[in-house]
């Protein structure tokens, strides 16, 4: 990588700006406690200024509700168990991290991506590498730790740049997180948020799981293919042969080999993976059958998928050692449960911003007004979704958790690009326009919870390695990713493509 120079560029001092003003803010449970407050001010403000709304498709007048009155400050109290245990990402996400955290915890996901690409020639070493990246995001912590450090080795040990090959791995990890063949924990998080958020408009509104599944299909040869040729074309060339620094120790960097007892395990948790999918098809495809509904189907997928890990991964575990009995496998779902800590703080916070924003009645209020705002004066369509992606991109800058921002941003931006236009934008349609700006800036931000962890990864192979030179490798691939992932998002709602079984483009009332 070339090497720093004393005088400092302008990106570089603007990179450190971000960094200081990222680091500035407060824990995201902290930000939601003030945005609690913040609305019940607001909610005072409005109230005493008789504020009030007409909603278009039910003629209703909606008024602002004061979050001081007595009954409000009642219902909080009351409610706050209830609240708390009713938020919809909640039950959810920890259902769902039962099963992968017990394929993750034994290690399965690790050896498959290990696996993976390992088992391809050299000359699909950069596609494969990225692919396993965007794969990874089926268990988030798996990419960053095992694909990333993994793609630098495999680079090193066929004579091409590790940096390179770390680049690629970060890439598809992070830039591509939003895009899988697969369904991911990332699916019923943002829809339990955007469902809340498009029933402040319409109360029986309901979004599926599968929402963006069909476009997040699409996105990953899309991503594979940009990254490979930014890879080759740009990257390699930019950072040139690799040299070695003179305290290089090859016994440093992780073995990309499986062992005797991974691969038996590998094979094993393949077969029961092909029983469980035997076993999906038999639960919904003959007539009759429990799930032979669609409805039912699209409504068991978070069952499905912690079947579809737990199986394979216990399966896993008891071949190589790591279940030796059952209380092996509740440590591992009670360990996860325990990483999930963090999660159910925020949730607790975020789910008392949610309803105290719904009670206020301010999310409908500024919805209606937005919308009718951005059609008086002529701003929808196109233009409006591609500033949208535009704004999630550069708030994941400063906000690295998907949910958390999701949280915030869909009370307000769900109900008001479904108003905005006739026809409006469907709730799934703005999620997967956030879904995408929320993804390609990811590798830009020092306030990526992993971003540091990448820097240790490439000063194993360039000691200079820093912030800068991270995002001086990893910009080629976010403006590509952002550019191409927009215009196939703008293409598939031009042409009026399904985003996902069950989910609508537009919302008609």
């Amino acid at each position: 990588m070339p090497a720093d120079t004393d005088e400092r560029s302008f990106a570089d001092r603007a990179l450190d700006y971000i960094e200081r003003s990222g680091n500035a803010l407060p824990d995201p449970v902290t930000i939601f406690f003030i945005f609690i407050a913040l609305v019940m001010v607001a909610s005072w403000i409005a109230s005493t200024a008789d504020v009030s709304v007409v909603h278009p498709g039910t003629d209703e007048t909606i008024t602002a509700d004061n979050l001081f009155a007595d009954e409000n400050i009642r219902r909080l109290f009351t409610d706050m168990a209830e609240t708390f245990a009713d938020f919809p990402p909640l039950g959810l996400v920890l259902v769902v991290m039962l099963g992968i955290g017990v394929a993750d915890k034994t290690g399965l996901i690790s050896a498959a991506l290990k696996s993976f690409v390992a088992s391809v020639p050299d000359v699909l070493l950069t596609a494969a590498l990225i692919f396993a990246g965007i794969m990874s995001s089926l268990a988030v912590d798996a990419g960053y730790v095992v694909v990333i450090p993994l793609g630098a080795v495999l680079f090193y040990g066929v004579g091409r740049h590790p940096l390179a090959g770390l680049g690629a791995a970060f890439a598809g990890v992070s830039a591509g997180f939003s895009a899988n063949l697969l369904l991911t924990s990332l699916d019923p998080l943002l829809a339990s948020f955007t469902e809340p958020a498009a029933q402040l408009i319409d109360k029986g509104y309901s979004v599926p799981v599968t929402a963006n599944w069909w476009l997040m299909i699409a996105l990953t040869p899309v991503f594979i293919t940009v990254g490979s040729y930014v890879t080759e074309a740009i990257v390699e060339p930019y950072l040139g042969d690799y040299e070695p620094p003179e305290d290089f120790e090859e016994d440093d960097v992780e073995d990309s080999e499986l062992s005797a007892d991974e691969r038996r395990g590998l094979r094993w948790a393949g077969i029961v993976t092909g029983l469980s999918i035997v076993g999906v098809v038999l639960l919904s495809v003959p007539e009759g059958a429990p799930l032979a509904e669609f409805e039912a189907l699209i409504e068991s997928i978070v069952a499905l998928m912690v079947f579809l890990f737990f199986l394979p991964g216990l399966t896993y575990g008891i071949v190589v050692g790591e279940i030796e009995d059952d209380s092996d496998v509740a440590d591992m779902m009670a360990d996860t449960m325990a990483d999930m800590g963090a999660y159910i703080v925020l949730a607790f916070a975020a789910a008392h911003f949610i309803a105290m924003f719904e009670w206020s009645n301010l999310g409908s209020i500024i919805a209606i007004s937005g919308a009718d705002l951005l059609q008086s004066v002529g701003f929808t369509g196109i233009p409006l979704l591609i500033s949208f992606i535009f704004v999630s991109a550069l708030i994941n800058l400063f906000v690295g958790s998907a949910s958390a921002k999701w949280a915030i941003m869909a009370p307000v931006f769900v109900p008001m690009l479904m108003l905005a236009g006739e026809p409006g934008y469907s709730p799934e349609t703005v999620q997967a326009a956030y879904r995408i700006g929320d993804s390609f800036t990811n590798i830009l931000t020092p306030l990526l919870p992993y971003f540091p962890l990448v820097i240790i990864f490439a000063q194993r192979y360039d000691e200079d390695a820093g912030i800068g030179s991270i995002i001086a490798l990893m910009l080629p691939y976010s403006v590509s990713f952002g550019v191409v992932s927009t215009l196939v998002f703008l293409i598939w709602v031009l042409l009026g493509l399904p985003l996902g079984p069950g989910a609508e483009l537009y919302y008609t009332g």
